[in-house]
């Protein structure tokens, strides 16, 4: 099944992450960007219906993670605001996963399965 899925982890806390605004954009042939999808990471940290019922497409995507909010929810003061991971999409008949991993002072991302 084809999509873009995601899951926070806080390893900081060795937790997942609930609670983080997620935005979903798809590059357009202009080079501006199209608002696909948005939501928050469940309590499992993992957010399962970005693309909601449209289809996924080949081209450049990009992810941005507000932590801020989940930083000051955790009484944490953080450094980054916010961590957009932008990745291209070349098969869209596949599964696209891109976690997160976060901290107060860094992240990491990779694609997962």
């Amino acid at each position: 099944m084809s999509g873009i899925t995601t899951h926070v982890l806080d390893t900081a806390k060795g937790r997942p992450a609930a609670g983080v605004p997620v935005t979903l954009e798809r590059r357009t042939s202009d080079a501006t960007w199209d608002l696909v999808g948005r939501g928050a990471t469940d309590a499992d940290g993992r957010l399962r219906d970005l693309l909601k019922d449209r289809a996924l497409e080949a081209g450049t995507w990009r992810i941005t993670f507000e932590v801020a909010s989940y930083h000051r929810a955790q009484g944490v003061d953080g450094f980054y605001p916010e961590v957009a991971v932008t990745f291209v999409v070349g098969d869209a008949g596949a599964h696209y996963h891109v976690p997160l991993l976060l901290s107060p002072f860094g992240f990491s991302t990779y694609r997962g399965s």
